[in-house]
């Protein structure tokens, strides 16, 4: 059977189901969003004379929960506008209108009392073929569908999502045993490529995999804190950034998962597993029990391992006293600060591992190695004793926690960059218990992870032997082609590579993925290269950490102070021409944007005949805030994207200049791919992709359907110029703004040269430009504000401090 999603369901209204319903809408996909009518009046509807039956009351608890979501922020959205893509209803009165959707997710009470009545409900109303799942996030999924007809349980499993879903990327999918195959994958598929998910199949084990793992190290982490006397803050200060996880660390992260919720998680938990060797470390304290009484929940009430407290007019963060429950000012951690500098010279995680764990084995009273050791050492070992019974690969279990939990690296990574055997015999040596197949592979010089037939692979538990990892045809690896020899020319900084069928990638590898002199060395090269047979057409993108944080700030700095004005300009220059020959390239340039995409970076962006942007895209043109304008074609493109498309469409070109205006001095940032396209960072025609590790694909795959008789777009004129009377309405309007304080004086005198940029100059009357014309001004308002001591104070404020200045 062919499975097609193209309408949604959402049952639960709560924190995960409304940001789930908001996640499909901003993939394009229409949403009803349900949850129960209240059983009583609230007493500002008893004052409105409203009964349970107005329609209002009825669709309260959903509206809400739909509010809540709307206004959260991080938003849950990815833009206002998707909004409308969801509906809202309840469970009593738009029941039936579920025979319409394709797939329904439910998200209610995590008991399995109301989650089988639900499923009894959908069983009747459904449409046959229709896939039916549930987001819990550790209730058996044989349970839930307990009692459930014959297509009923074939088109169920669970899809169980981690928050907040738009962020977050783990999507574990738990088949039932009456699960079809057909339909789970499926469900995969969409999962991965419509709503950007990565996909784990999980066994139907409690908690899954990412839970069970999660929980499990948590306790063993509070109850070594607790054993050894550490502070809430030397913990957090160890297992962040330093061994590779997020910055919340651990118990910053359990105040936004909530104390409560950590709590009953490890209750379920510890009754739900009664063969689990390691079961008792949910018992060796009563610390979240203590808290939960204390009603300390975390964030969402304000206290939790953390308290906000305002001292003369600032903010702290005081942490709790693990014994007494008490707060204090923040104390440091002096007694483990040595070691944490030490350790973060190592700026290559393996290495910096590698190094703690040998300090732990011969350091005992080392106490910031010890708590190290004991964050990682002990979940890889019970993470190796869980195999097979929550899955069978090692993979697996690396995404859900990579995903999941946005560790840069999961265990098995972790384990095979130290070392099989080494970690091993560290892990032995602190008494931990290994499995029989690890201790195979140890001893047989064995790997967690290898190569078959050229093709990523990793162990198995359950065949006892290495299998190719699954990955989309559409992922491309642009580090594995370059170790295959597939790059065709590079330096320190770029490189350009053959991504195969004479499609080139032009890839950014410096700091930051900044636009340094060596960028711009290989972007020539790559021009001339691409002109070249058998080339057909070229993508621009990286799969490092973000597009390109812009312009490599240290070369125009260095020629401003020197006072090289001859030799910025020529850079200026250098950086236009570079954007104008990708535009009017003799073969189609399709860019991939994604992650921070600024200044330069988006200029680089918006010059190719087609972008693919991953949907987290935050693009902006932010040069206003070190003192500067836009002067890669940035001010160009989007007048010729707005104020141009407005003249030819004889809409308002004031209106539309204003636009752009406050686009580029206020240094809008769009928050995602969405809010790009709505701020003319993306044109209407271009694509979003959502899921990640496919977005150089899809940029080749959309480049080569550009190939076949591409010719490059005309050179008319694309920019409107309105001339001095639309830079008299702009000088009104940045007078009134520094006067009004809004402005200091010397951003007034930025924002005056962004107009005349914008306007054209002095204009006798509003006319159509060529690109070259607003070039040449952008370049020419650069250097004179380069030569303004404020925005050098501003350049050398950003530079240090790596914070913007506003003199």
């Amino acid at each position: 059977m062919a499975y097609q999603i193209k309408r949604v369901a959402v049952i639960g209204a709560g924190t995960m189901g409304a940001a789930i319903a908001g996640l499909v809408a901003g993939a394009g996909l229409p949403v009803l969003l349900l949850d129960v009518p209240p059983d009583k009046l609230t007493p500002e509807e008893e004052a409105k004379g409203l009964s349970l039956g107005h329609p209002a009351v009825r669709n309260r608890i959903v509206s809400q929960g739909f509010d809540r979501m709307r206004k959260a922020r991080p938003s849950n959205l990815f833009s206002a506008a998707t909004a409308h893509l969801i509906s809202i209803g309840n469970t009593e009165d738009d029941f039936a209108k579920l025979a319409e959707c394709d797939w329904i997710v439910e998200v209610i009470i995590e008991q399995l009392g109301p989650k089988q009545a639900l499923m009894a409900r959908l069983d009747e109303v459904r449409k046959p073929g229709a896939i039916i799942t549930s987001n819990t996030s550790g209730i058996p999924i044989s349970l839930i569908a307990e009692g459930r007809s014959d297509d009923f349980k074939a088109h169920f499993f669970g899809t169980h999502f981690f928050n907040p879903p738009r962020y977050l990327k783990l999507l574990e999918l738990i088949p039932g045993e009456a699960s079809d195959p057909d339909a789970v994958a499926a469900m995969r598929a969409f999962a991965s490529h419509t709503l950007g998910k990565g996909v784990v199949v999980c066994k139907d084990r409690p908690n899954f995999i990412g839970n069970r793992l999660f929980s499990y190290a948590g306790q063993v982490g509070i109850n070594f804190a607790l054993a050894h006397g550490y502070t809430v803050e030397e913990v957090d200060a160890l297992t962040g950034s330093l061994i590779g996880r997020p910055n919340t660390a651990s118990f910053r992260l359990l105040d936004q998962v909530g104390v409560d919720v950590m709590y009953y998680v490890s209750s379920n938990l510890y009754k739900a597993i009664p063969d689990d060797e390691s079961r008792e470390v949910y018992k060796d304290n009563d610390l979240l029990d203590r808290m939960v009484a204390a009603g300390k929940l975390g964030k969402k009430v304000g206290q939790g391992f953390y308290k906000e407290v305002k001292q003369g007019g600032k903010r702290e963060f005081w942490s709790i006293d693990l014994s007494t429950l008490e707060y204090a000012a923040p104390q440091g951690t002096g007694s483990v600060d040595e070691f944490i500098k030490e350790a973060g010279k190592l700026k290559v995680l393996p290495e910096r591992l590698r190094f703690m764990l040998r300090k732990a084995a011969d350091e005992p009273d080392n106490r910031g190695a010890q708590l190290v050791a004991e964050s990682i050492l002990p979940m890889m070992a019970y993470a190796a004793r869980r195999l097979p019974e929550i899955a069978d690969s090692v993979a697996d279990v690396d995404n859900a926690i990579r995903w999941g939990f946005a560790h840069e690296m999961g265990p098995f990574q972790i384990w095979e960059a130290i070392g099989v055997a080494e970690t091993a015999a560290l892990m032995k040596a602190r008494g931990l218990a290994l499995p029989t197949w690890v201790e195979d592979l140890a001893s047989g010089d064995g790997h967690f992870y290898t190569t078959v037939d050229g093709q990523s692979a990793a162990f198995n538990v359950a065949s006892g032997q290495p299998e190719v990892i699954e990955r989309s045809p559409l992922a491309i690896n642009l580090a594995e082609l370059k170790a295959a020899g597939k790059e065709v020319l590079g330096n320190s900084d770029a490189s350009l590579i053959d991504l195969g069928d004479g499609v080139l990638c032009f890839e950014i590898h410096s700091k930051a993925n900044t636009i340094s002199a060596p960028v711009m060395e290989i972007a020539l090269a790559t021009l001339d290269e691409l002109e070249k047979e058998p080339w057909v057409a070229l993508v621009v993108g990286n799969q490092g950490k973000r597009f390109s944080a812009g312009a490599d700030v240290t070369g125009i700095g260095a020629a401003a102070q020197a006072g090289d004005w001859e030799s910025l300009d020529e850079l200026l220059d250098l950086g236009q021409q570079i954007m104008m020959r990708l535009r009017y390239a003799a073969k189609p340039v399709v860019s991939a944007p994604f992650g921070q995409v600024l200044g330069g970076g988006a200029e680089l962006a918006m010059h190719s005949d087609l972008t693919v942007a991953a949907a987290e895209t935050y693009i902006g043109l932010v040069e206003f805030g070190v003192g500067i304008i836009p002067a890669w074609g940035g001010c160009k493109e989007l007048n010729a994207r707005v104020i141009g498309s407005s003249a030819h469409a004889g809409g308002d070109t004031l209106k539309a200049f204003q636009q752009v205006f406050e686009t580029i001095a206020l240094a809008k940032v769009a928050t995602s791919a969405h809010e790009a396209r709505e701020a003319s960072f993306l044109r209407p025609s271009d694509i979003i992709a959502f899921n990640g590790d496919e977005l150089i694909g899809e940029a080749k795959a959309a480049a080569l359907k550009l190939a076949p008789g591409y010719e490059p777009p005309a050179r008319a004129p694309r920019c409107y110029a309105l001339g001095r009377d639309g830079l008299a309405a702009a000088r009104v309007a940045i007078y009134q703004l520094v006067e009004s304080g809004f402005a200091t004086e010397y951003e007034g005198f930025i924002a005056d040269k962004l107009a005349y940029v914008l306007c054209g100059g002095d204009l006798s009357s509003p006319q159509w430009v060529d690109e070259q014309y607003l070039l040449d001004l952008e370049r020419a308002a650069v250097v004179e504000l380069a030569k303004q001591p404020k925005t050098q104070e501003r350049a050398m404020h950003l530079l240090s401090t790596g914070k913007p200045l506003r003199n």
